[in-house]
């Protein structure tokens, strides 16, 4: 395994940097932005951030004091994912990989790395306090990440900085239970001999485990509401709906916001999960037809005893008795 520091000679680095910069800037001056998501990104970082490729030095840090309130701030988060972060770096770390997590500005609140690895990995600014953003850094795998909201790999010379051609970095969003993002979760490797191919298990698996970390973040959110997949035509386990005891809808993950078509508003009332499920006709909204449901559903947990049913709706059984044949319900006597 071959883990590249962050410094490189002089003459070499002039001569990468220049290299790299003239390929950035020709795809940036031709038409390539519109066709291709990678040099939009680098035009972001020219034309918006007024960065340039063949810029040196090592990403922006923030203060000892401020990193502390950025991790408070996203603490609920954080501790669900340390389980998942470890599982992550177990997979990643032995190929010469860290894990970060880092919060919706960029900037890594929590990190895996091997201790041997450290050094090399903290040269690159691969640590807690770095600012990643792409207003920072140009295009790398945190930054777009953010502002594309969607998981990148940013492979080597694909980074908009020179000084960060030796990375390569995986990347997926994490949202939150209202669907907006609130932070991403990052294997990134410094190994010279890492191939695209390799890149991209990587990607499948950081995909896997950000998934896995919003799904316990939303289901920490409604811990006493019923959680079920969304109805979508693709199955899609992180299309997760969040119901309460009335069998209203109070929550939706991000992805089935976008699969239902709901903006990030669209919950700011519950709405009932019959209009979700496709349930509701004319006829069921009547009081009766709810009535009867209520009342099939407490003989269906009774096994049919008219005793037991009554005092689960918290009536008489000769109350029971009368809305049974009022609402024509058959039952085993």
């Amino acid at each position: 395994m071959s883990i590249q520091s962050g410094g490189i000679s002089a003459a070499a680095g002039q001569s990468v940097f220049s290299a790299h910069a003239e390929r950035v800037d020709s795809a940036i001056r031709g038409s390539g932005a519109a066709r291709s998501a990678l040099v939009a990104s680098w035009q972001r970082s020219a034309r918006l951030h007024g960065l340039r490729p063949q810029d040196s030095g090592r990403p922006q840090t923030i203060t000892a004091q401020r990193l502390r309130e950025v991790q408070e701030h996203v603490e609920p988060l954080t501790h669900l994912a340390q389980p998942v972060l470890d599982r992550l770096f177990l997979s990643v770390g032995g190929i010469g990989c860290c894990v970060l997590l880092a919060d919706s500005q960029g900037v890594p609140v929590e990190r895996r790395g091997a201790v041997a690895d450290d050094d090399v990995f903290h040269q690159w600014g691969l640590w807690t306090g770095a600012v990643w953003s792409e207003a920072c850094e140009g295009t790398n795998g945190i930054g777009t990440c953010i502002v594309e909201q969607r998981a990148v790999t940013i492979h080597r010379d694909q980074h908009f900085h020179a000084r960060n051609s030796g990375l390569s970095c995986s990347v997926a969003p994490i949202h939150d239970h209202t669907g907006r993002l609130v932070a991403v979760l990052d294997v990134s490797s410094c190994r010279s001999d890492l191939t695209e191919a390799y890149a991209g298990l990587i990607f499948a698996a950081v995909n896997e485990a950000a998934r896995k970390i919003e799904t316990d973040y939303f289901r920490y959110h409604f811990q006493q509401a019923r959680i079920v997949l969304a109805p979508v035509a693709e199955h899609n386990s992180g299309a997760l709906l969040a119901i309460d005891r009335d069998d209203m809808v109070i929550g939706a993950s991000r992805s089935a916001r976008l699969a239902l078509g709901l903006s990030e508003d669209g919950l700011k009332d519950p709405v009932p999960a019959a209009d979700f499920f496709g349930v509701l006709t004319e006829k069921t909204t009547d009081m009766a037809e709810a009535e009867r449901g209520v009342i099939i559903r407490a003989l269906a947990r009774a096994e049919g005893k008219i005793s037991l049913a009554a005092k689960i709706l918290g009536m008489s059984r000769a109350t029971l008795h009368r809305k049974l044949n009022r609402l024509q319900i058959r039952r085993n006597d």
